[in-house]
């Protein structure tokens, strides 16, 4: 585990950072919104605000997750940007793109697109206690709620003036859905965000009502996945898996319940955040890592990149609800090996692969686009560090013991009866045993990592 965090911070310190500090565009601001297969920046290309958002979120969350004072600066450069070209002053929201000058080029509104402006502006308050930031936050959520629901849920796509339209941007598949899963889960993130920093009532009772619909509508309890596309009343449009989609919704929805303290909800969806991780693992999760989705009963083999980031979070969540379940923690690593082998680009100047095929080669998507940014993989990299941090340090020291102990190379002595050799080192103790094996890991239950056995030991 050791080796797992130290390379996972590495990634975030080493390549991520550098590589999208490199995009800042220092002539227009904001971040340049375009980088081929072949490594060439399209500097002309137009700026995807949720593209903005994400970078924004991104290098708040590394400021307050490193300390830099740099990744301040790199924060208040996007925030700047999405304050100043992104947010539309006569009709209120966000626009979908500008051009690369900061002009308006696509004006949908999106609910999505407030979503993750949300979600960056609250984490862009908490690092800098900007309360102009907060302020525009709080501004989208009112846009939301007064805009862009029915009295069955969220709705999706409007033009500049909130008139509604057609939903191509957030469907896929064949289909134009009125609603989507994926639309919920991002306003769901951004409300557990901005109730985070501020623990307003009225946002934590909107976090209660979606997490009542994922749970009544969008969850499907015959099938124990979630449906995506749906029309106006929450009925299914098609027969999707969407394995990223399930395994990402699990840990955001545990963390909304850690967020909003609520026993009562907290009793009625972790049971199913659980279901989803246990299925996401036993149908899904091939080659130590995971399929893109399933439709119609055929799966999509593809690695896509944020699939595979997520998946890093959604079983080491899973492993921390119970940490008897051991084999989420080994499907974490395991899919940081499979991505650290094929989905990390080893060219200088790149990041991740858009997406790797089942034989493990890359597929040649670009780079850089308004959807491929550094929220998934950094958020990755951040929640892992996060996350180990509750351990005990003394974990840590215990962990690198074995390692040096497994490490050592046994070598012979001088000793020779004639029938067999005497080696050094011969004997396999009880300081051999894994960690996982000796100790309580749950913080909870062995807070002070003490050196009781665990009770299968005993």
């Amino acid at each position: 585990m050791g080796t797992f965090v130290k390379e996972i911070e590495e990634e975030l310190t080493q390549k991520l950072i550098p590589f999208w500090e490199n995009l800042r565009d220092e002539e227009y601001g904001g971040f340049y919104g375009y980088m081929g297969y072949d490594l060439k920046v399209q500097k002309d290309y137009e700026k995807g605000c949720i593209l903005n958002s994400r970078i924004l979120w991104f290098f708040a969350n590394a400021y307050m997750t490193l300390g830099e004072e740099k990744l301040k600066e790199d924060a208040d450069h996007a925030y700047a940007f999405l304050k100043e070209k992104c947010l539309d002053r006569e009709y209120g929201g966000m626009f979908w793109s500008v051009t690369y000058d900061g002009k308006p080029s696509d004006t949908t509104k999106h609910t999505y697109n407030q979503a993750f402006a949300i979600y960056a502006l609250s984490s862009y308050y908490d690092a800098t206690g900007n309360k102009e930031a907060l302020e525009i936050a709080r501004g989208l959520q009112k846009v939301i709620e007064d805009r862009c629901t029915d009295e069955y849920g969220y709705l999706e796509a409007f033009n500049r003036k909130f008139e509604p339209e057609e939903n191509d941007k957030l469907s896929e598949n064949g289909i134009i859905a009125e609603k989507t899963m994926n639309t919920l889960l991002h306003v769901f993130e951004a409300y557990t965000e901005l109730y985070r920093v501020t623990k307003d009532p009225f946002t934590g009772d909107r976090l209660r009502f979606m997490m009542d619909l994922f749970a009544d509508k969008v969850y499907n309890k015959e099938l124990g996945r979630q449906e995506v596309f749906f029309d106006r009343t929450w009925n299914s449009l098609i027969d999707l898996y969407s394995y990223g989609h399930d395994i990402e919704t699990s840990w955001l929805m545990d963390r909304g319940l850690e967020v909003l303290d609520d026993e009562k909800y907290t009793a009625k969806i972790t049971p199913i955040t659980t279901e989803i991780e246990e299925n996401i693992y036993h149908r899904a999760f091939v080659d130590h890592s995971l399929m893109n989705e399933c439709e119609n009963g055929v799966n999509d083999t593809r690695r896509i990149w944020w699939v595979q980031a997520e998946t890093v979070i959604g079983f080491l969540n899973r492993y921390q609800k119970d940490p008897e379940k051991k084999e989420y923690l080994q499907a974490a690593e395991d899919e940081w090996n499979y991505i650290k082998t094929y989905m990390l680009d080893p060219r200088d100047g790149s990041e991740w692969f858009w997406y790797v095929k089942e034989d493990h080669t890359p597929g040649d998507g670009p780079i850089v686009e308004p959807w491929k940014c550094p929220y998934h993989n950094g958020r990755m990299c951040m929640e892992v560090i996060r996350r180990m941090k509750m351990l005990n340090k003394q974990y840590y020291v215990e962990k690198a013991k074995v390692e040096k102990l497994i490490a050592r190379k046994n070598q012979k002595t001088d000793f020779y009866n004639g029938i067999y050799d005497r080696y050094e080192y011969p004997v396999l103790t009880r300081e051999f045993a894994p960690v996982e094996w000796r100790y309580d890991l749950n913080p909870k239950t062995n807070p002070q990592f003490s050196g009781t056995s665990r009770k299968s030991m005993q």
